[in-house]
């Protein structure tokens, strides 16, 4: 995934230059801006045209319906927060941080970090320097390939929570972003012990499927189509009290996840963030505090 956003980082970057020189060279330089402008007004269309149609979609979701005001300030944010993810984190600065697994640890509970679909662990950047500054273990895993089954993260998931228990000799807190909270919970109904996992966080995750995977291309986002008998298949592999050891973060301007309930789960402690894009969800403050909660709690 690192090498693919990287080719479209670069050939972005070649086109809006090329452009310039272009203009240049027949002494039209006022028209040289016009390429990067084409690139960003682009981007910004397509997520526009995702947010017009998450407010068309809500229909009868008990989340609040989302304002006009509510909705431009989350896809102006964005605008700006997503080509950060996307054209430097993921693509330049994925191995930035890595795995943190002091010999000192016995004792200190883990984090296991899961990205979502088109990530990698570059994702989780922010969250690995404070992580690591804060002294926690942790495992940021890049599940791949990036557009094959779900299912193929298990065996990444289970290998990265191997070396957590070795670590810590406690059962780590698992965080999910968007398709990584189902990776978890696929991993967690086939593994089946409930005393590996002290509590699951996810971001965004459609957990009920979302309107947006109709248009599926990739085997992955065919799987997070609304009742895909994969998500029912895997709902009814899981014992029903295990959703209460989730809690599991919403918004009614999640752009990729909609209708917005559709990231929650029935007796979750489900919490909602009003105005939050998709992406820009991982750096809204709520999610790594309820982190830092989970990680205080006492061993059971």
């Amino acid at each position: 995934m690192a090498r693919i956003q990287q080719v479209l980082t670069l050939a972005a970057l070649l086109f809006a230059l090329l452009w310039a020189a272009y203009c240049f060279r027949h002494g039209d330089a006022a028209w040289a801006p016009l390429g990067a402008l084409l690139l960003a007004t682009g981007y910004a269309g397509i997520l526009g045209l995702e947010f017009l149609l998450l407010a068309w979609v809500h229909g009868e979701d008990p989340t609040p319906r989302a304002t006009p005001t509510q909705l431009l300030k989350a896809w102006w944010g964005e605008i700006v927060h997503a080509p950060q993810v996307f054209c430097w984190r993921q693509p330049f600065q994925s191995q930035r941080y890595p795995d943190h697994l002091p010999p000192d640890a016995q004792g200190r509970r883990g984090v296991l970090l899961v990205h979502g679909f088109v990530c990698n662990r570059g994702l989780w950047n922010p969250w690995l320097q404070r992580l690591r500054a804060a002294g926690v273990p942790y495992v940021a895993v890049t599940t791949e390939p990036p557009f094959g089954s779900i299912d193929d993260g298990i065996a990444t998931i289970e290998h990265a929570m191997r070396q957590l228990e070795a670590c810590t000799g406690l059962a780590p807190v698992l965080v999910g972003h968007s398709m990584g909270g189902l990776t978890i919970r696929r991993w967690w109904a086939e593994m089946g012990d409930d005393q590996r996992v002290h509590h699951a966080i996810t971001l965004g995750t459609p957990h009920r499927g979302t309107w947006l995977a109709r248009f599926a291309l990739s085997r992955n986002v065919r799987q997070m189509q609304q009742r895909s008998n994969w998500l029912a298949t895997l709902a009814a592999r899981e014992p029903p009290q295990r959703t209460a050891r989730f809690t599991c973060f919403h918004s009614h301007c999640d752009n990729i996840v909609f209708p917005p309930a559709n990231a929650t789960l029935p007796g979750a402690d489900n919490r909602h963030l009003p105005g939050v894009a998709h992406v820009h969800m991982v750096d809204h403050p709520a999610p790594w505090q309820a982190l830092m909660a989970c990680l205080d709690q006492p061993a059971a």
